[in-house]
């Protein structure tokens, strides 16, 4: 017999749901027979499945232990040596200042990402363990391009990976960019377009026109120091589609410095020479929370992830 106490992280879930990702190599058909059988029972009681579980619960496994093995996936957790730099961590998030080169998820099996980071960072720190990775897995809110450098805010708890995922996908949440770009911008902008993903290609195309299965996306930004042959900006992401920073300031003739593949190869390859530069030049620099009720230590507060040391020395080789 195994017993499973629910937690914050598990409550709020149905059983079924639950016993599917503790015994998650189990058919649905046999978790159904057991708990019509009482081999698996809430709180010393008969259950159906659909019951919604609150901290406090009991669910209690009747089966052996070769059982319980057969059906439950192998947990690897791949150990990192990779040092996060946390801007900010509580109970239920976490802000970790990605630098360009990781993955913020895995895109192959193989991949190790931030993800594989941050849950090996809360094992070694005694926040986590093996055993509740059975039923919840800490992980991203939002994501950034793997060359995008910049603030990335992780899930410790459910509550925390839901109430943040929830405030991305309303844009209730302010986000900012740093990036230098190629040309001389002047003056704030607000621009709107349509953005079409080739799939194949994993590259975009914006048009002001509307197109099928285009999605709209708005982006404003404001410069904040003339260099020699560009200009530091900061841009308000105001939707967050993929590539969309990087190919509607194409789309404007201020491609981001680096980006080969929406910017000028003659312009990025100086800049490979002169400063050793293998990726954009794109930094998820400033989040501002809002007012929020199911993360008050967060409410209203804005977070700051400084610009990596490559980035500021461009700025300063190329200030005028």
């Amino acid at each position: 017999m195994q017993e499973i106490q629910i937690a914050a992280n598990e409550a709020g879930q149905r059983l079924d749901k639950l016993l599917a990702k503790y015994l998650s190599e189990a058919p649905k058909s046999f978790l159904y027979k057991m708990l019509r059988k009482k081999n698996i029972v809430l709180n010393g009681k008969k259950a159906s499945g659909n019951e919604k579980l609150v901290a406090g619960d009991s669910v209690k496994l009747f089966l052996s232990d070769e059982t319980i093995q057969k059906f439950s996936k192998e947990i690897t957790v791949c150990k990192s040596n990779t040092k996060l730099d946390i801007l900010y961590e509580d109970d239920d998030i976490l802000l970790v200042n990605k630098p360009a080169g990781m993955l913020s998820q895995k895109a192959e099996a193989k991949d190790i990402s931030l993800v594989e980071h941050l849950i090996s960072y809360l094992l070694e720190s005694g926040q986590l363990t093996r055993e509740n990775l059975k039923s919840f897995k800490p992980s991203i809110c939002n994501r950034l391009d793997r060359n995008t450098s910049g603030l990335v805010v992780c899930g410790k708890s459910l509550k925390g990976l839901q109430t943040m995922g929830q405030l991305f996908k309303e844009r209730k949440l302010k986000k900012y960019y740093r990036c230098i770009v190629a040309g001389n911008v002047t003056e704030k902008q607000y621009v709107k377009g349509y953005l079409i993903k080739d799939e194949k290609k994993n590259q975009v195309t914006v048009s002001d026109t509307y197109f099928p299965e285009s999605q709209e996306i708005e982006t404003e930004y404001r410069p904040i120091q003339q260099l020699k042959q560009g200009t530091l900006l900061e841009v308000h992401l105001i939707t967050g589609k993929t590539h969309q920073i990087r190919a509607h300031l194409a789309s404007q003739g201020h491609a981001v410095i680096g980006d080969y593949k929406y910017g000028s190869r003659e312009i990025n390859d100086r800049y490979k020479k002169e400063y050793q530069l293998s990726h954009q030049l794109l930094h998820a620099y400033r989040l501002e929370v809002p007012k929020t009720k199911e993360l008050p230590q967060l409410s209203e507060k804005m977070f700051v992830a400084p610009l990596p040391k490559q980035f500021q020395k461009i700025i300063e080789g190329e200030s005028r």
